[in-house]
């Protein structure tokens, strides 16, 4: 029967995950897409529209009326406009609106404030930061190493010397504003041309002013310089063995390096240098002993005791034995230094004159005798005596053949340390020598006389 026909349900356009809408449309609150709009499948891109059959108007009951033939029906249809009084309703909603744009934007600033905070939280637990002393105050106490080492520094210098043979590195250091400059013989030897370095980093040339191989001591001097900075001469005769000392040099050409140590020894005989064979630019030191470690490239440098005062010029090391398979090319610990007593004076004497004299007494020595002292040769040099006529070994009764086994008490052992304990003494300085004869010891007081250096 007509009025008993029904037409089947409008068919459903769209599709939702499992469980996330009704039998009959969508999830509740989300508007259907309208077929035919392109806004949801059988529309636009997604389908073709869709018809209704005349007179049978999709989801009306039967009998409840045929639409105009040949009127398109959309399934969510449109219907007759209806107005509706809504004013109260939409007022209510717009308060409605507000409160609850209001209540999701505190809740979204929240949300945000949250999570910085805990990114903060995490950057701040993850940045790792050690305990450390505060910067504090960059002074050292005068006695200190660093104390010393800025009170000597501007003092120092370094030498670089060219010369036929090739270059080299030494030290040096100032002696008076005038620019003279004390260091080693052997690190200006045969130089051709002489630069010295500040420890400022400023170079300037130097001319030699007098050398000394016996001695192992040179003066060079810089001109038109100013804001020299000449260092503290001490007294190598207060040394004491176990003081503390400080090293400054060029040690293979690395200027302004600062040791330390202590004085290990003093009054030790070092001999030095005979490069050309002859005995001629041998050095005699009765020097200073320290472990403040030396190499190559500290020689001529100044030894400082803890008032920064100089006592010594470095000018030698004691390396292993060359036949030893571990020898060291470098300090062991047993460095020398001149006592500066006798570098003032010979530095003076260079300075006045270009040369320095040397104390002697007027003997020949038996440079091969291997017994204990040092033995006066039964002839000198070209045939000639080996006691000089009337000088002062003679004056004192000294013979040839005559063993000197002591020099003011001090054993010596050879004839080289006989040389190094008369070279510490100055020409005219009486000494008492203890020699031995037919077997008997006797006692002579000799005043030493003087001899040109080289």
């Amino acid at each position: 029967m007509a009025d008993s026909q029904q037409t089947d349900p409008a068919p459903k356009w769209w599709s939702w995950p499992e469980g996330t809408g009704t039998a009959d449309g969508p999830p509740a609150g989300v508007p259907a897409p309208r077929p035919g709009t392109g806004e949801g499948p059988g529309g636009g891109a997604d389908g073709p529209a869709v018809t209704a059959e005349a007179g049978t108007a999709p989801g009306a009951a039967a009998g409840a009326g045929s639409p105009d033939p040949g009127v398109r029906y959309d399934p969510w249809g449109d219907r007759p406009l209806q107005i509706v009084d809504r004013g109260a309703r939409d007022r209510g909603f717009r308060l409605w609106q507000v409160a609850a744009v209001g209540a999701a934007a505190a809740l979204l600033a929240g949300a945000i404030g949250g999570y910085v905070g805990v990114l903060a939280e995490r950057s701040s637990s993850t940045r790792l930061e050690l305990p450390q002393a505060a910067v504090a105050d960059k002074g050292r106490a005068p006695e200190s190493v660093a104390g010393i080492a800025a009170t000597a520094l501007p003092g120092v210098v370094t030498l670089h010397v060219r010369g036929e043979k090739g270059g080299g590195t030494g030290t040096g250091f100032v002696l008076d504003p005038q620019g003279h400059i004390l260091t080693n013989h052997h690190v200006v030897a045969g130089a051709k041309e002489i630069a010295v370095t500040f420890s400022t980093g400023e170079s300037v040339t130097a001319e030699l002013v007098g050398r000394d191989s016996g001695y192992d001591l040179a003066v060079v001097k810089v001109a038109g310089v100013r804001g020299l900075r000449p260092l503290s001469l001490g007294n190598s005769e207060n040394v004491k063995v176990g003081d503390p000392v400080v090293a400054i040099g060029a040690p293979f050409d690395l200027s302004n390096t600062v040791t330390a140590g202590i004085i290990s020894a003093t009054g030790r005989p070092v001999t030095a240098g005979g490069d050309k064979g002859d005995g001629s630019d041998i050095s005699y030191v009765d020097a200073l002993q320290t472990d403040a470690p030396i190499n190559p490239g500290n020689s001529g440098g100044p030894l400082l005791d803890a008032r920064a005062h100089v006592v010594g010029i470095n000018s030698a090391i004691r390396g292993a034995d060359k036949d030893d398979p571990t020898r060291q090319g470098g300090s062991i610990g047993l460095g020398f230094a001149i006592p500066i007593n006798q570098g003032k004076r010979v530095a003076e004497e260079l300075i006045a004159t270009g040369r320095a004299t040397h104390p002697v007494i007027g003997v020949t020595l038996d440079m091969d005798y291997t017994g204990d002292g040092a033995r006066v040769g039964d002839k000198g040099e070209d045939g000639k005596p080996s006691v000089v006529a009337d000088g002062p070994a003679a004056r004192a009764g000294i013979r040839a053949g005559d063993v000197i086994t002591k020099v003011d008490g001090q054993r010596v052992r050879g004839g080289d340390e006989l040389i190094v304990k008369i070279r510490a003494h100055r020409p005219g300085d009486r000494l008492t020598l203890t020699v031995e004869r037919g077997g008997r010891d006797r006692t002579l007081e000799v005043v030493l006389g003087s001899a040109n250096g080289s």
